[in-house]
């Protein structure tokens, strides 16, 4: 539309932003997509997700990210924040060659809310996409000026959490 690129957006305090832009992913190899997961914060190799993508046709994975987040004080923020740095680099690359059908940013409005990136640089990252390209963006936290730009929106809301009701994260739920 217009030429601008097609922007979903995954948010909320709920579980599953990541599971429903995978669920895309899954969807968008099944038709033959050229595809580009880029983790914004999550830094661990062996966790299910990244295990299944791999065998996907068509579907490239980058984790750039430091792991959890210290607070903006702690030294370890810089480096976080340099992760996050690097990987809009990626994504703008990714954006400009108009290789791939399909680009998640995972964890991105996270990395907002954090600090780690700026969201007017974000939405002038999104506005290099055309309208061959469908971005996916996930985390908790997604700015007014994030949800101004995107198409579809959707929050997750947590009613009931079982971590909080005393569950342990599981292999093949939570990670």
């Amino acid at each position: 539309m217009d030429g601008k690129p097609r922007i979903l957006i995954f948010t909320g305090e709920g579980k599953g932003k990541t599971t429903a832009a995978l669920g895309i992913v899954l969807r968008a190899s099944g038709h033959g997509f050229r595809i580009l997961v880029i983790q914004f914060i999550k830094s661990n190799p062996s966790v299910g997700e990244l295990k299944a993508l791999r065998d996907l046709p068509g579907v490239e994975v980058l984790q750039m990210g430091s792991g959890f987040t210290p607070p903006a004080d702690d030294p370890a923020f810089v480096e976080h924040r340099k992760a996050a740095e690097n990987a809009l680099g990626v994504v703008l690359k990714a954006l400009q060659s108009k290789r791939y059908d399909l680009i998640v940013l995972d964890e991105i409005c996270t990395a907002i809310a954090k600090g780690l990136v700026e969201e007017d640089r974000v939405i002038e990252l999104l506005r290099v996409g055309d309208e061959k390209v469908c971005l996916v963006l996930t985390g908790r936290g997604a700015t007014p000026g994030l949800i101004e730009e995107a198409d579809t929106v959707t929050e997750m809301l947590c009613l009931k959490h079982g971590l909080r009701e005393g569950w342990r994260a599981q292999r093949g739920i939570e990670y």
